[in-house]
């Protein structure tokens, strides 16, 4: 019987290395694409601005880039700081076959919450300037843009979506953590 209970466990063990070293892996994947979209995000038009109500509007090349807007900045560094963490802690996954490091466990449990945390308000900032995009806001003549950078507003759309997908994939890991600390299957 010993030997058959030993195999269940090994067999658990695996799965949820293997469960741990996907969600890792999409974490890593999301946020990378995330990164590369909003780093490659640039669109240039020319806008017809009309100086003086008698004479013919000016046509004048405007850039919409990441780096103009500090949400967008913001966004771009926590996503390559938890890409990179990602990154990290599946090389420490891989190479750690043997499990066991309480130590090392706790450091990364921890890491994973940080990151989840900062991905999370990363994306707030980029999704509450990108909702400006959109819609404006009157109140304040803040007029929308996305109506002139469609394609600038749908790639920023798509990389803050993507960051928030890897942030939800550390989430679980600190979840299925947290039950496998109290004895709860997962």
């Amino acid at each position: 019987m010993d030997g058959m209970e030993g195999k269940v466990e090994m067999m658990n063990k695996r799965r949820v290395k293997s469960r741990e070293l996907f969600l890792r892996f999409s974490a890593f994947l999301f946020t990378l694409v995330s990164v590369i979209l909003i780093g490659l995000n640039k669109q240039s038009k020319l806008i017809p601005i009309k100086l003086l109500a008698n004479f013919p509007p000016v046509d004048v090349l405007v850039t919409a880039k990441w780096k103009y807007q500090s949400a967008f900045v913001y966004h771009m560094v926590a996503t390559l700081i938890a890409c990179s963490y990602a990154a990290v802690s599946l090389f420490v996954l891989i190479a750690n076959k043997g499990g066991g490091k309480r130590g090392l466990a706790s450091i990364i449990v921890i890491l994973d919450l940080v990151m989840v945390a900062l991905l999370f308000s990363s994306s707030s900032a980029a999704g509450a300037i990108g909702v400006l995009g959109y819609t404006g806001n009157s109140h304040v003549q803040w007029h929308k843009v996305c109506n002139v950078f469609g394609k600038f507003c749908e790639q920023a759309a798509a990389a803050v979506g993507l960051s928030l997908f890897g942030g939800l994939a550390l989430l679980l890991l600190v979840a299925f953590q947290a039950l496998g600390a109290h004895n709860i299957p997962n």
